[in-house]
């Protein structure tokens, strides 16, 4: 009966041997992909952003939520550094309209004033930095006359920037639409316009 005893505790150590390293190797490489999410976190949540505009599919978008949820509880017991990043990609025109709609009757206009009204949206799920935004009014055949470059602080509403005024570190929130009414003096053979967002080149 003893030999029997002795014959189950030499066959049973092995396999709790093999269960105890099978177990600190799983705490390990779970260890190690949430201390590499943490430090590799304002390259990974940039690159996994999900659009809220509905153009990202649902299993991707619950996924990057779970993802932002993990990277909060890490960044209250570890602490982070948020940095938005610029992403050319993460912006869209929403609207664009000059008053009045066509340029060629703000020429009656003496002073030839007009109003240029955009609609932006910042489509990803984080932060990202505000853009620069450019107004190019063309001729009748639709070649440049003017250009007009504005930085974020000349752009974005002044009531928003009162209410953020460390917007331009923090970035645009997630899903944000801006909506600004720009005053531009129009050219006398101003006939059309384009508007296109772009970052300097640091």
């Amino acid at each position: 009966m003893a030999s029997s005893v002795d014959k189950y505790r030499v066959t049973s150590a092995p396999a709790q041997k093999k269960s105890f390293k099978f177990i600190f190797l799983s705490l390990f490489f779970l260890l190690l992909i949430v201390c590499g999410e943490h430090l590799s976190r304002n390259f990974l949540l940039p690159t996994l952003a999900t659009r809220v505009d509905g153009s990202s599919p649902a299993i991707a978008s619950s996924a990057f939520s779970l993802l932002q949820k993990l990277d909060e509880q890490l960044c209250r017991a570890l602490g982070c550094v948020n940095r938005p990043v610029s992403d050319f990609a993460a912006w869209k025109i929403t609207s664009v309209t000059l008053l009045p709609e066509n340029a060629r009757e703000s020429l009656k206009n003496p002073s030839n004033q007009s109003v240029l009204q955009v609609g932006i949206q910042n489509r990803l799920a984080i932060a990202v930095l505000f853009p620069n935004l450019e107004i190019s009014l063309t001729d009748a055949e639709e070649s440049e006359i003017k250009k007009i470059q504005l930085t974020p602080q000349e752009w974005l509403p002044t009531a928003w920037q009162d209410s953020h005024p460390d917007f331009l570190r923090q970035g645009a929130p997630a899903g944000e639409i801006f909506s600004s009414a720009l005053p531009i003096s129009l050219p006398q053979n101003a006939a059309g316009y384009r508007v296109r967002i772009f970052y300097t080149e640091k």
